[in-house]
């Protein structure tokens, strides 16, 4: 196990990724269970719901989204998209990221001039859970990229795992045994992005 500096650099979007079994599926249960215990959300809240796909599942949720695409994508068009989808349909399981916001009508009457902020701390949570749960499938030897395609697959999604109509799909974290490495990363001058004053 690499230390978290270690895991945070290594940390990539990896879109080649292969159906091998790097570790159990049961351990992989484990490290969403201790993702959601212990990523922190605002006035603990608690309002991120993860559902992990796998086997038929996950290729479900990519039929879906291909499906989806295909009927708002020109025809001619359509062949990256199509090798986008077997990409991720070729990996190992998919999580899904939903935020629940019904914890936070209870706290909202007793937040004053904060009850506005509320909808924005609830996605600081759900960012918090993609980046915790993508570093430890990467640290568990996986490669995992975080995609976006809600909302056009919202209500498929939901009706096709009954999820409750009011949790709001945020993001769609496909893995999978490391097929190939991503490109060079790049990085912007750190002096335009970090600033110290002492």
């Amino acid at each position: 196990m690499s230390t978290f500096m270690e895991s945070l650099q290594s940390r990539r979007s990896y879109y080649m990724i292969g159906r091998d079994p790097v570790i159990s599926d049961q351990k992989i249960e484990e490290l969403l269970q201790q993702a959601v215990l212990h990523t922190p959300s605002a006035f603990n809240s608690q309002t991120s719901r993860l559902f992990l796909l796998l086997g038929e599942h996950h290729e479900k949720l990519w039929n879906i989204v291909e499906e989806t695409l295909r009927a708002i994508v020109p025809a001619e068009s359509f062949e990256p998209t199509e090798k986008k989808m077997k990409s991720f349909r070729d990996g190992y399981g998919t999580v899904l990221f939903f935020e629940d916001y019904k914890p936070l009508e209870a706290l909202i009457p007793n937040a004053g001039s904060y009850a506005d902020k509320f909808p924005d701390w609830s996605n600081h949570t759900a960012g918090m859970h993609q980046f915790v749960v993508w570093n430890l499938l990467e640290d568990a030897g996986y490669g995992a990229s975080l995609q976006h395609y809600n909302s056009i697959i919202d209500d498929e999604v939901k009706k096709t795992w009954n999820i409750p109509e009011d949790w709001k799909l945020l993001a769609q974290m496909p893995f999978g045994s490391i097929k190939g490495q991503p490109g060079e990363k790049e990085f912007q001058p750190l002096d335009q992005r970090l600033f110290i004053y002492k």
